[in-house]
């Protein structure tokens, strides 16, 4: 069965029921690794980690979101988007700001903790990855869906990284790269997010 679209320039709008179950899959997928990762990371001293879960909690909001506005009016999804793309850079200013200042505190990451919470968030975000992928490209709202579940995917790779650098130097430098890195992600996808959902805005304004 191929994706829904609307007659909003011919993208996917998330008017589907089987989208929207995939989406309340993801949430509680998201939500769950939300708490695994904080507890570890705080237990493991690891700034990546928390970073990562952070993006966990940021997915469950955006997701939720997309979920109240399907269906609703091109302005009213553009706002979300926007809402959701400011909210990313949000994060990702938070995560450069911490990962600063853990250069400054002492302490090594474990790393057994990272690595294996890693793998376990990675496992969380293939599935995701797999129940959102044929829905991947539409307007800002499902788009923003898209790129923080593939951000998750490539974090959780970063993480596992961190891990080994971590066990291999002794260091917690190369946690602080991967989050430093992980950061910058974040405020490319809310780059992206924000740019298209400005467009939609623009075109909503017109055609009102």
């Amino acid at each position: 069965m191929g994706c829904h679209h609307d007659h909003d320039n011919g993208e996917f709008t998330g008017v589907s029921a089987d989208y929207r179950r995939r989406l309340w899959a993801v949430i509680a997928i998201n939500a769950a690794m939300f708490f695994v990762e904080m507890t570890a990371g705080q237990l493991g001293h690891s700034q990546a980690l928390q970073a990562d879960a952070l993006d966990f909690l940021g997915d469950s909001l955006t997701y939720g979101i997309s979920l109240a506005v399907i269906g609703a009016s091109l302005r009213t999804r553009a706002a979300a988007a926007l809402f959701k793309g400011l909210s990313l850079s949000a994060m990702g200013l938070w995560v450069f700001g911490s990962t600063i200042y853990r250069v400054f505190v002492l302490g090594l990451p474990a790393a057994e903790i990272m690595g294996l919470v890693g793998f376990l968030a990675l496992v969380a975000n293939v599935v995701s990855v797999l129940l959102l992928i044929r829905y991947k490209d539409g307007d800002a709202n499902v788009r923003s869906v898209w790129l923080c579940s593939r951000n998750d995917a490539i974090g959780n790779v970063a993480v596992l990284a961190a891990a080994a650098g971590v066990w291999f130097t002794s260091t917690g430098w190369p946690d602080v790269i991967v989050a430093t890195v992980m950061a910058g992600l974040f405020l490319s996808s809310s780059f992206q997010i924000i740019r298209q959902a400005l467009a939609e805005r623009n075109t909503a304004g017109q055609t009102a």
